[in-house]
């Protein structure tokens, strides 16, 4: 065999080996296996369409894992509204914005190491998470409830206690999104955020970082984000300055960085994902997640060859090349090895629930409901990383007090088993809800009206306020953030629960309060 091809066949493994590709459906296709068993591809993603059940998928990794012993096999479970593995029953947690209102470090990581038992259970080696941003503009449209709060040391903290207890279950942890997306305005999946920040909100921002480097993270993922007093000419996914010069030199990380999905709009639609995944890799990344959008065979083929004729082309260093397939390879070695010694315990189930009832904030008198509700739930279209969740609070709601009706506005109606539906479809942020038929469905009944981030959605806040100024012994229900709830509702009079979170277990939190059943919960101004 020719030297040329020897390096040409060395040259392709690097290529493939650097991407995580998705695909569809619940069985891993033909094309990911064969790349798998060739030593053409390193790790593949999986996604909420992977996903039917913990049998199916611990089934889905056992297949993969008879290919190739060393796959990284990635899932976004960051708990909360963001789960994969949860996609059809919830996740076992109610999120990082519950468990940064909790503010218990040690419960924290207790809760990370649950769902990290969860994952390796499943065969799933690599979490894209914890989310690691400083959500210091309640405005963000993307990252919100993801976040464990708005100060940078308090996210420090439970950045580095999620990752400890996710890595203790023997499943890799990445932090994201470097150097923080918790500022912006707009969301990366469809445009390019840019950020003007000075040197002190910059440092607060990288204090997760900073901590999650401390507790031994072993990947980090990119911000698809323009940040100017860094670079002005690329995004930190493209930009040397950040993923080597900061990241790697003065954090001093050495493990896996991963992209964000190349095919987001940030990157697709202002540089294209050919030109986006060979430049971060230039710049310092290791791994190009892919698979949001583009997940099949093609896909995986183009990017390939557009890292391999960079090279050819004097565009990328085989080095650099070389240096980033290594380290895929390198955490696939650490997660095969802790898979050969599984860890002992099983996730605690009622871990996230006890979280969710002790982040519930209620500002004002609440009486157990008396008689059968009638829930109004005020929701706006649903970010693209969390996709739109079958829960809310209506649903659990009926489980506990049968009869329990639902008027759902501002996304597409959907009937929910053991509540009756009606709707009134909301087309825009301008438009004004007829709450006429809301509030006719409630005469004579108790009146729940469930909100998401009101402060953000002029519409949503116009039809709570109608509501309640007509229903004053109406009680809101804050599923979101729960920024200015207190102010918008509170000098009205009208009592207000805030969840910080719209997961699952955070509906049912929200559902036993109101049916008188709660465990603990804190009132503004006392415990």
């Amino acid at each position: 065999m020719s030297s040329s091809h020897t390096e040409s066949a060395a040259l392709l493994a690097d290529a493939g080996t650097v991407l995580q590709p998705g695909f569809t459906g619940l069985t891993a296709p033909d094309w990911v296996r064969r790349h798998l068993g060739e030593g053409n591809l390193g790790g593949v993603v999986l996604y909420g369409r992977n996903i039917s059940g913990p049998e199916q998928v611990a089934q889905l990794t056992a297949d993969l894992y008879t290919v190739r012993s060393e796959v990284l096999i990635a899932t976004d479970e960051e708990g909360g509204e963001v789960t994969r593995v949860g996609a059809a029953g919830g996740s076992v947690s109610p999120g990082n914005r519950a468990l940064g209102e909790v503010d218990d470090v040690g419960l924290t990581e207790r809760v990370a190491r649950s769902i990290g038992l969860d994952l390796a259970a499943s065969g799933v080696n690599l979490d894209y998470a914890p989310d690691a941003d400083v959500n210091s503009n309640p405005d963000n449209p993307v990252i919100g409830v993801r976040s464990f709060g708005a100060d940078g040391e308090r996210v420090a903290r439970h950045t580095a206690a999620y990752v400890r207890g996710l890595q203790s279950a023997g499943v890799a942890a990445c932090a994201k999104h470097f150097p923080g997306h918790g500022a912006t305005f707009e969301d990366s999946h469809l445009g390019l955020p840019r950020l003007e920040l000075d040197d002190e909100q910059l440092g607060q921002h990288l204090l997760p970082f900073r901590a999650a480097v401390e507790a031994g993270v072993k990947s980090v993922m990119t911000a698809h984000i323009l940040f100017p007093a860094y670079d002005e000419q690329r995004p930190a996914t493209m930009s040397r300055t950040i993923l080597t010069g900061l990241l790697r030199e003065e954090l001093g990380f050495a493990g896996l960085i991963v992209t964000d999905g190349i095919e987001m709009g940030a990157i697709s639609g202002t540089y294209g994902v050919a030109a986006g995944a060979v430049e971060a890799i230039a710049a310092g990344a290791d791994t190009i997640c892919v698979g949001g959008g583009l997940r099949d065979e093609e896909a995986y083929l183009y990017l390939r060859d557009a890292l391999v004729w960079a090279v050819r082309e004097g565009r990328l260093s085989a080095e650099r090349l070389d240096e980033a397939a290594e380290r895929n390879r390198a955490l696939g070695r650490w997660a095969a090895a802790a898979r050969r010694f599984p860890v002992a315990g099983d996730p605690d189930r009622g871990l996230g629930l006890d979280v969710a009832r002790r982040a519930l904030r209620i500002d004002g008198e609440l009486h157990a409901i008396s008689g059968v509700p009638h829930v109004v739930e005020l929701f706006p279209t649903p970010n693209i990383a969390a996709g739109d969740p079958p829960w809310g609070v209506a649903r659990p709601l009926a489980e506990l007090i049968p009869g329990t009706t639902v008027s759902r506005s501002g996304e597409p109606a959907t009937r929910m088993e053991g509540a009756g539906l009606f709707h009134a479809p909301v087309a825009d942020e301008g438009a004004e809800v007829d709450i006429a038929p809301l509030l006719g469905a409630a005469v004579g009944r108790p009146l729940v009206v469930v909100v998401r981030d009101p402060h953000r959605h002029p519409w949503m806040r116009r039809a709570a306020m109608a509501l309640t100024q007509a229903r004053p012994d109406a009680v809101v229900v804050d599923v979101g953030v729960g920024h200015g709830v207190r102010e918008i509702f509170g000098s009205r009079g009208v009592t207000s629960l805030a969840t910080h979170g719209g997961s699952r277990l955070s509906g049912i939190a929200a559902a036993e309060a109101l049916a008188g059943r709660e465990a603990s919960v804190v009132r503004e101004g006392g415990s």
